[in-house]
C-alpha cells in the first residue's frame, strides 16, 4: 500500500532516556490518524521528529515515496509537513496576513508583497470571511486555531499535525473545526491528530496508532476498535472504572454565595455548597463558569453579592482577595495551569509549598530540609511521578503537573476547593486518577467546585450540578436528573426542561 508518510524503527534517546524505541507510523493520504498514547508515550517527540524539531537517532522516514530527512521545523513546511501545537504559535499583536505569511513572505525588490487575496482563498477554503487585516488578538481562540491551519494551506501542507485540537474550544468551536478537517480530506491533505478525548478520536478519525513507553502497541482502522480497547492498549491495562464511586457523606453547608454578580457575567449568582459535596458547573466557554469562582476567591472584582465561608461572617464580594479566602480555607485550581498554576522554571518542591511558606518559617528563616521532606510526602501521596522534588516541574508530564497543583491545594488545608479544568490537557490513565482523587477529598469531608467542558466527567465525577448561560446560573440539581441533552439545553438557551 502506498502511504504518503511512512516512518520505520524510529529510535530517539535524550541522555539515558529513551523516549522513542523503534516506533513505526504510516499515513494515507485524505485521511484522519490519530496517533494516542498517556502523556509520556512518546506521541510530542515523534511529532518534533516529523516536524524536523528533532532529529532521530536512528530509523527511515519516507515522504511521497522520497527519503524525508528534515533539518528544521521551516524545512518540514516548506517540504509539505504542517505543525500546530496545543499552545498556538501566533503573535496576537499582528494581522491575520501577517501571522499566515510569517517567515514566507514572497517579496520584489526587498519589498514584501500583498498577499491578502492568497489568505482570502485559504480563509475561505475554511468558510470563514473575517478580513485578514484583522488583529489575531481580537479573535477567540477557535479562531485562532484556523488560522493556523489557514498558514498551513498557504505553504501547501500535504500533511498538518494538530496536537490537542479542541483543548481549549467550545463544543460548538469543536464541532466547525470538524467540519474543516472534513473540507481539508477532500482537498487531499492528511490529518495527525492527536487528542486525549477519545469520543472525539472515535468521531473523527480513519485509523490509529497507539504509543506506550516509546513504542508502537497497535495500529489499524478505527472503525475495528473500541473505547476500552484503546484505553487497554494505552495504559496497559483495563480501566473498567473510569469514573471511581467512592462512599462520601454530604453534610452542612460549608459556602454560601448570595446574588454575586457585576451585571454582566456573573450576572447574579447565588448557591449553597456542602461538606463533602462535588458540585458540577457545566457551560459553554464565556458563560461565567470561571469567573464566578475567581470572583469568589478574589482573583476578579464584582460590584454586588456577599459571600459566607464557613462560620465566618458575611463578606461583601468586592471586598474578597486571594489572601482573604485562602485564610479561611478556599483554594483555587486555575484553568490556566502553564500561566497561573505553576512557575515552571521553579522545582517541584517550590511550587508546592509555595502558597504556605509561613509553615517552614522561624525568626525569617526558610527551613529548606523540612519544606522538601513535606513536599516529597504530599508529591508521593498523590502518586506523582518526578526524578528529584528539586528538578524543575516543566520537566513533568501535564498529569504529573496537575497532581502536583493538587497537592498544592491540600498542603495549605484548604477545606474548599475550585477546580477549573481539572483534567485539561492530560491522559486518560491520569484522568482516572484525579477522578478517583476529587473522590477521596471528598470523602475526606472537602466542599468541590468541579468545573468541565467535558460533560461525561461531570456526569460521572459529580454529585450535583449546575449549568450557567450568560452569567446566570441554573437550579442545582442532583447529577442523576441531568442529562447531556438537558445540559446543553440550558448552556445554549437558558431553558431546562425538569
Amino acid at each position: 500500500m502506498d502511504y504518503l508518510l511512512s516512518l520505520h524503527n524510529i529510535y530517539k534517546s535524550f541522555g539515558v532516556v529513551k523516549a522513542l524505541k523503534g516506533v513505526s507510523l504510516h499515513v494515507k493520504k485524505g485521511e484522519v490518524h490519530a496517533l494516542i498514547g498517556e502523556n509520556g508515550a512518546g506521541k510530542s517527540t515523534l511529532m518534533k521528529v516529523i516536524s524536523g524539531a528533532h532529529q532521530a537517532d536512528s530509523g527511515q522516514m519516507f515522504f511521497n515515496g522520497q527519503t524525508y530527512l528534515p533539518k528544521n521545523p521551516l524545512d518540514s513546511r516548506k517540504l509539505g509537513i504542517a505543525m500546530i501545537y496545543q499552545e498556538l504559535t501566533l503573535a496576537p499583536h499582528l494581522t491575520v496576513e501577517e501571522n499566515i505569511m510569517l517567515g514566507i513572505e514572497p517579496t520584489q525588490f526587498g519589498f514584501v508583497k500583498n498577499n491578502q487575496e492568497k489568505v482570502r482563498q485559504a480563509l475561505s477554503l475554511l468558510g470563514q470571511g473575517f478580513s485578514p487585516t484583522t488583529k489575531v488578538r481580537e479573535l477567540s481562540i477557535g479562531k485562532q486555531q484556523l488560522v493556523e491551519i489557514a498558514r498551513a494551506l498557504v505553504a501547501e501542507a500535504q500533511i498538518i499535525i494538530m496536537d490537542e485540537p479542541t483543548s481549549s474550544l467550545s463544543s460548538e468551536d469543536t464541532q466547525a473545526l470538524f467540519k474543516v478537517i472534513q473540507t481539508l480530506k477532500k482537498q487531499g491533505i492528511a490529518i495527525i491528530y492527536i487528542s486525549h478525548f477519545l469520543e472525539e478520536v472515535k468521531e473523527i478519525s480513519d485509523s490509529f496508532t497507539v504509543l506506550r513507553d516509546g513504542e508502537t502497541i497497535s495500529s489499524g482502522s478505527m472503525q475495528e476498535i473500541t473505547i476500552p480497547e484503546i484505553i487497554k492498549q494505552m495504559v496497559g491495562r483495563s480501566v473498567d472504572e473510569l469514573y471511581p464511586n467512592i462512599l462520601h457523606t454530604i453534610g452542612e453547608t460549608v459556602l454560601e454565595v448570595n446574588r454575586l454578580g457585576n451585571g454582566i457575567s456573573p450576572k447574579s449568582v447565588s448557591f449553597k455548597l456542602r461538606k463533602g459535596e462535588i458540585l458540577g458547573l457545566a457551560g459553554l466557554i464565556g458563560a461565567g463558569r470561571s469567573e464566578t469562582i475567581r470572583a469568589i476567591f478574589g482573583l476578579e472584582k464584582v460590584k454586588n453579592g456577599e459571600v459566607k465561608i464557613k462560620e465566618y461572617p458575611h463578606i461583601k464580594a468586592h471586598y474578597l482577595y486571594p489572601q482573604t479566602t485562602l485564610d479561611k480555607g478556599i483554594n483555587l485550581l486555575s484553568e490556566n495551569r502553564k500561566e497561573e498554576g505553576l512557575a515552571l522554571n521553579l522545582s517541584i518542591a517550590t511550587n508546592l509549598t509555595l502558597s504556605a511558606l509561613k509553615k517552614y518559617t522561624k525568626l525569617g528563616f526558610l527551613n529548606l530540609k523540612e519544606e522538601s521532606q513535606n513536599a516529597k510526602n504530599w508529591a508521593d501521596k498523590l502518586g506523582s511521578k518526578y526524578q528529584s522534588i528539586d528538578q524543575a516541574i516543566s520537566g513533568l508530564s501535564g498529569g504529573n503537573q496537575q497532581k502536583i497543583c493538587l497537592a498544592r491545594l491540600l498542603h495549605h488545608e484548604s477545606e474548599i476547593l475550585f477546580l477549573d479544568e481539572p483534567t485539561r490537557g492530560i491522559d486518560v490513565g491520569s484522568k482516572s486518577e484525579i477522578y478517583r482523587l476529587i473522590q477521596q477529598l471528598a470523602g475526606q469531608g472537602k466542599a468541590i467546585v468541579m468545573i468541565s467542558s467535558y460533560l461525561p466527567e461531570l456526569l460521572g465525577v459529580c454529585d450535583t450540578l449546575a449549568v450557567m448561560h450568560r452569567g446566570e446560573m441554573s437550579p442545582i440539581r442532583e447529577v442523576e436528573q441531568w442529562t447531556e441533552d438537558a445540559i446543553m439545553l440550558y448552556a445554549t438557551s437558558g431553558r431546562y426542561n425538569f
